[in-house]
């Protein structure tokens, strides 16, 4: 893989039973995404946008093919192994915001960083918050704070350990026009700032054109241009 792709897929196939017989939800994608390249995956519900970033990210193995992240062949690794390069090398931030409601703004934050045997998280923790406008709330749990405070809070922890490759699942979706506008903002201001990949799924078309590629999806497949 070449030093400038950081993450490669060859062949990608994902197939899952039902009583129907096999159904095939990604069929043979082939893709090369460059370090700090933008990339949005479009497409209609049910098209494989979901499970093909979870193939891409190590979350879902793929029933055939292969997946290089960070200059890794994924598919080759182990489950420890696979959860090990996500810490390390892996941000995510997703619709329903994942947040764990048990820890406060700063330590959901601070997890990955803690995870990852960082003796710098509580700081850099706190220096990301405040980066997205929340200084004031690291105290916080995530029932205390607003929908768009959430996903701001995922959106620090997603960045916080400056990962290769960032994927974002519909992360405007649950929030109104206002706020995802906002989200969107500071998504692309610390994908730039970071120089991090920024792979996105969305059914919003506007954000996806902030994307420097668009990818649509349609019955499982991929292909170039699609807005």
């Amino acid at each position: 893989m070449s030093r400038d792709i950081v993450l490669q897929t060859d062949g990608l196939c994902r197939e899952v039973s039902s009583p129907e017989g096999t159904l095939t939800i990604v069929r043979d994608v082939t893709l090369a995404i460059a370090a700090s390249e933008t990339v949005a995956i479009v497409g209609p519900s049910g098209a494989g946008k979901s499970t093909l970033l979870a193939l891409l990210a190590g979350l879902d193995l793929p029933s055939r093919g292969k997946v290089w992240l960070a200059g890794q062949e994924l598919t080759a690794l182990d489950e420890d192994g696979r959860a090990r390069l996500r810490a390390e090398r892996v941000g995510f931030v997703f619709q329903s915001f994942h947040l764990i409601q048990s820890l406060t703004a700063l330590e959901n934050v601070m997890l990955p960083l803690e995870l990852a045997g960082r003796d710098d998280a509580a700081p850099r923790a706190q220096a990301t918050l405040a980066r997205v406008g929340l200084a004031e709330r690291v105290g916080h749990y995530p029932r205390q704070l607003s929908g768009g405070e959430q996903q701001r809070v995922a959106l620090a922890r997603a960045s916080v350990g400056e990962p290769a490759v960032l994927f974002a699942d519909e992360p405007t979706g649950n929030l109104d026009a206002v706020t995802g506008a906002r989200i969107a903002d500071l998504l692309f201001g610390l994908n730039a700032s970071s120089r991090t990949t920024l792979v996105l799924v969305t059914h919003d078309r506007e954000l996806a054109t902030r994307c420097g590629r668009v990818l649509n999806m349609a019955n499982g497949t991929l292909v170039e241009g699609g807005l």
